[in-house]
C-alpha cells in the first residue's frame, strides 16, 4: 500500500531468521525483495546518502523528503547484516552510504547527532534532492548521458509534485536494475561502473 515506512524490526527479524535457517528460501526472498526495492527506490538519496522517512507511493519510490537518524540508524544495521546472511555486496555499499552519510551530515560540530533533516529546503519541500536535466548535463557534462540512463532522469523529468500529482520537471534519481546488470549491459566491468557513479555523486 502507500505511505511504506522502512520496517525496520521486521527486516531484522528476517535478518536473523534468515541467518537462523540458511535453507529458508522464504524469508530469505522476503528480507531481499524489501531491501532491493528500498535500495533502488527513490526513498534512497542516491547522490546525498541515507534514506528518506517513507515513501508516499507504493513502489518506494516517491519519497516525503525527511531525513532521520533513527531511521537511518536501523537501516544501516540491518544492511550491514544482510550483507553478510545474503552475500551481497551491495548491502554493504548500502550500508557504508547510511554511515558516511550520518557522519558528514548529522554530527554536530559538538560531536553530537542530529535527530533529523527537514523536509523542505529553502521553503521548498524535497528542493536539495531533485533534479532537472539543464543541472545534471551542466554538472556531470559528457557524463550526464550515461548518468540519466542508468538513474532514469529524464528532460520532462520523474517527479509528480505529491500533493496535485503535477510533473514538475525535476528528477529523483532511482535504479530500475542493479549496477551490476547495468555493467553486464553496457559491457563494462562492475567494479569501473561502481567507481565511475562514485565520481558523479
Amino acid at each position: 500500500g502507500q505511505r511504506k515506512f522502512p520496517p525496520h524490526t521486521t527486516l531484522e527479524m528476517l535478518a536473523e531468521r534468515a541467518q537462523k535457517e540458511p535453507a529458508n528460501k522464504l524469508v530469505r526472498e522476503m528480507l531481499k525483495l524489501t531491501l532491493d526495492r528500498m535500495q533502488h527506490g527513490g526513498i534512497h538519496d542516491h547522490v546525498g546518502g541515507g534514506f528518506h522517512r517513507y515513501a508516499t507511493d507504493s513502489v518506494w519510490f516517491l519519497p516525503h523528503f525527511e531525513k532521520m537518524l533513527y531511521d537511518n540508524a536501523q537501516l544501516g544495521r540491518v544492511y550491514a547484516r544482510a550483507s553478510v546472511v545474503l552475500e551481497d555486496p551491495e548491502y554493504a555499499a548500502t550500508a557504508r552510504d547510511i554511515f558516511d552519510w550520518i557522519l558528514r551530515e548529522m554530527r554536530s560540530p559538538q560531536g553530537a547527532f542530529y535527530s533529523a533533516l527537514d523536509a523542505d529546503s529553502e521553503g521548498e519541500e524535497g528542493k536539495f534532492y531533485v533534479w532537472d536535466k539543464a543541472e545534471l548535463d551542466t554538472l556531470l557534462g559528457a557524463d550526464a548521458a550515461r548518468f540519466c540512463e542508468l538513474f532514469n532522469c529524464t528532460a520532462a523529468g520523474n517527479y509528480f509534485e505529491e500533493a496535485t500529482g503535477h510533473r514538475t520537471g525535476k528528477n529523483i534519481p532511482h535504479l530500475t536494475r542493479t549496477l551490476g546488470e547495468h555493467a553486464a549491459r553496457l559491457k563494462v566491468e562492475l567494479p569501473a561502473l561502481r567507481e565511475q557513479v562514485a565520481g558523479w555523486k
